[in-house]
Formats: C-alpha cells, sequence, structure tokens
C-alpha cells in the first residue's frame, strides 16, 4: 500500500497523455522505438500494457517523459522517452518487442510565430554511416530553410501545416530521427505530395549527401503517457 501511495504522489508531479517537450533544457538521453503491432488489436494491447506498467511500478528518478502514440496505419506504436542528463535511463520497452535506440537531440526548425497544438507526431528516419554524416544531414536541412519550418508562420500564404522539425541523431551516430510536429495528419500528406517528391529541392539536397540512407516515415497521433510539468 505504501508503495503505491508513493507512486501515486510521483505520479502526480507529472501531466498524463500530453505531448512532450521535444527541445526541453536538461534533457540527455532519449531513448526511442518504433514497433509493427502487426494490427490495430494488438496496437491498443500494446499502449494498454504500457499505462499499466505506469501504474503499478515505481517512476525512476530522472525521467522526464515517457509516451506511447498510435500509429495511423493502424499497426505501429511509437516510444518517446527523455531523461535528465546524467540519469542512466531505464530501456524503455514494449511488450513482446525489441529495446529502443538511444539518441541525443540535435538541431530543430523551429515554428514562425505562435505554433498550433500539434495533431499529428511525423517520424522520419534515416540511417548514416557515422556522426559526421549525420550532422551534415541535419546541419544541411536547417541551413537550407534558415531554421525554420516553411509555411508554420500563421500568415503565410502557403501555410504547409508543419509546426516544427526536431532531429535527434543515435548515440552511434548510426541513425538520424526527426520528431515532426504537424497540425494533422492530411497537412502532411499534401507536403508529402508535392515539396516532398523525388527530384524536389529537398529530396536531390538529402540525396546529395554522402553516407545517408532514407528509411521512410511514419505517421501518429493519441499521445500515452507522462511528461513532467
Amino acid at each position: 500500500m505504501t508503495s503505491e501511495t508513493e507512486n501515486t504522489q510521483a505520479t502526480a508531479r507529472f501531466l498524463t497523455d500530453a505531448l512532450p517537450d521535444v527541445r526541453r533544457a536538461g534533457v540527455g538521453t532519449v531513448l526511442i522505438g518504433e514497433w509493427d503491432a502487426g494490427s490495430a488489436e494488438r496496437q491498443q494491447a500494446m499502449i494498454d500494457g504500457a499505462a499499466r506498467t505506469w501504474q503499478e511500478t515505481p517512476l525512476p528518478d530522472g525521467l522526464v517523459s515517457q509516451v506511447f502514440f498510435s500509429g495511423t496505419d493502424g499497426r505501429t506504436v511509437l516510444g518517446f522517452a527523455q531523461w535528465e542528463e546524467g540519469a542512466a535511463g531505464a530501456p524503455l520497452r514494449s511488450p513482446g518487442a525489441g529495446g529502443p535506440r538511444p539518441y541525443r537531440y540535435y538541431r530543430s526548425l523551429l515554428p514562425q510565430g505562435e505554433p498550433p497544438e500539434p495533431g499529428c507526431i511525423v517520424t522520419v528516419s534515416f540511417e548514416t554511416t557515422g556522426h559526421e554524416a549525420a550532422r551534415q544531414l541535419v546541419d544541411s536541412l536547417v541551413d537550407m530553410m534558415g531554421g525554420a519550418q516553411p509555411g508554420s508562420a500563421s500568415a503565410s500564404p502557403t501555410r504547409s501545416g508543419g509546426i516544427s522539425s526536431n532531429f535527434h541523431i543515435s548515440e552511434d551516430g548510426t541513425r538520424v530521427f526527426n520528431y515532426s510536429e504537424w497540425t494533422d495528419e492530411a497537412a502532411h500528406q499534401r507536403t508529402v505530395e508535392t515539396s516532398l517528391q523525388e527530384g524536389g529541392a529537398v529530396m536531390n539536397l538529402i540525396a546529395s549527401i554522402p553516407g545517408v540512407t532514407p528509411l521512410g516515415f511514419k505517421r501518429y497521433v493519441a499521445p500515452r503517457g507522462l511528461v513532467r510539468r
């Protein structure tokens, strides 16, 4: 009973089912995993199982956020966990699946003006041959866009629905992970069908960087988890 009370008090220090502050100061390791549950039923079961764990297990010191998302494809699950700088971090696992990969936040394409609340999270992954290639990819994309998410200004006549793009590099340098915030799934799909087509400026830039292999994107909604207040 004592441990249950202590965990309830600890949980009260967190917001429930909120989006993480992806650029939050003081965060060190970010544990990120994506899993294919195989069906909508198993997708929901995996996320429900994680929610039960939060209720039954004492929260570890150093946890900043631990959030799971449902893929809009009805199959995939995204796990995103932030840990304080210097905290060891506990393995974020999904039932019946392998563990996550440790990343560090690197750079962002920032919103222009007051951003709307994200309604969809798009993850874009790249395989890279090392830290140099990973940093070159991110730096080139951020510099190309002038550090701002294209069309994110509320007064922009070309407002795209994109809010921000937040690039993480894996600790071993073999992956780049973009946690990108969008107003909704339809807005991202419109961008995919226009400015992100093969032969366009963005795709040509990516193709020109040695040691970089695009791995595609996935879209997620419905955050379930805990975010420190």
